[in-house]
């Protein structure tokens, strides 16, 4: 989650006095004791001695005493909550699925209309990919953004699930759903078991191999669109199976990741909008997943 105060100043530091607070003694005036020294601490040279802790260091949400300069515990009013996580994915996954009821019932997949409801489909799914391309860089969630990538995702998808129900297997759509909710459940069990942490190790591999499956991806359909067919086979076969694997792997990665922003920002007490990101960001996690799991079940269901 974003932090709106990730750096906080030392407790009780001034510029121009040292130690704010702690700097009362007075000073020698002049013609006192050339001799005299101040009071030594006996605790100066304890090399095992440690400066008090701020529990509050961590937390990119604590907000900062404006007077004092100290950081105080986060406002607990209009703080993100599991609640409102839940609500708010609920909503953005309803409306993908919106998206695609309505798309599977106007688009048909026949001989006679199956170019124009593709051309839909890629239109929607460009469409959808700016707007999420937007709301990433955006400082703030915008739920008409997210809605609005929603509803063009659910188009993309309904076409696609549409032509795999007619050309390949009529039973791959009900399929790729519960294998993508069984790999929600089953991340979400591992992460709350601590079977699966999230680091900063984690979370660079992750990051790491995706990059690569998707300039793998990338590659693959330049060739397909300049050679024809299926390019280097990273979407049949033998390749295709494995590469289907790895891409749920790395939605399972995703979700995990997404867990720990969502814990994160409950923890810290994240602004309730911030909701709204976990929501979307849970939102293509679990498209990507349905996605592969759609691809992985066509292409075992077309080799039988």
């Amino acid at each position: 989650m974003r932090s709106s105060n990730p750096v906080f100043s030392r407790r009780g530091f001034s510029r121009d006095n040292g130690y704010a607070g702690f700097n009362t003694a007075q000073q020698p005036q002049a013609g006192g004791n050339p001799y005299a020294q101040a009071p030594t601490n006996p605790y100066a040279t304890n090399p095992y001695a440690q400066a008090p802790t701020n529990p509050y260091a961590t937390n990119p949400y604590a907000q900062q005493d404006t007077q004092q300069g100290a950081p105080q515990a986060p406002a607990r009013s209009g703080v993100m909550t599991i609640d409102d996580v839940v609500s708010r994915t609920a909503i953005t996954l309803g409306t993908v699925v919106a998206g695609a009821v309505v798309a599977w019932l106007a688009l048909p997949v026949d001989a006679a209309n199956i170019s124009k409801s593709y051309g839909i489909a890629i239109g929607a799914a460009l469409i959808a990919f700016v707007l999420a391309m937007v709301q990433s860089f955006k400082r703030k969630p915008t739920p008409a953004l997210i809605l609005g990538y929603a509803a063009f995702e659910g188009v993309f998808l309904g076409v696609i699930s549409s032509a795999v129900t007619t050309h390949v297997s009529a039973g791959a759509v009900p399929q790729a759903v519960l294998g993508t909710m069984a790999v929600f459940a089953g991340v979400l069990i591992a992460y709350k078991t601590r079977l699966i942490r999230v680091n900063r190790r984690f979370t660079g591999f992750v990051m790491a191999a995706a990059i690569g499956f998707m300039l793998l991806m990338l590659v693959n359909l330049l060739f397909s669109a300049i050679g024809g067919g299926d390019g280097l086979g990273f979407r049949s076969g033998g390749l295709g199976i494995l590469f289907g694997i790895i891409g749920i792997v790395l939605g399972a990665c995703f979700l995990a990741m997404d867990f720990k922003q969502v814990e994160d920002g409950i923890t810290y007490g994240a602004p309730r909008e911030e909701s709204w990101l976990a929501a979307f960001g849970l939102t293509m996690t679990l498209v990507w997943i349905y996605l592969e799991a759609l691809r992985l079940i066509s292409i075992l269901q077309g080799n039988d």
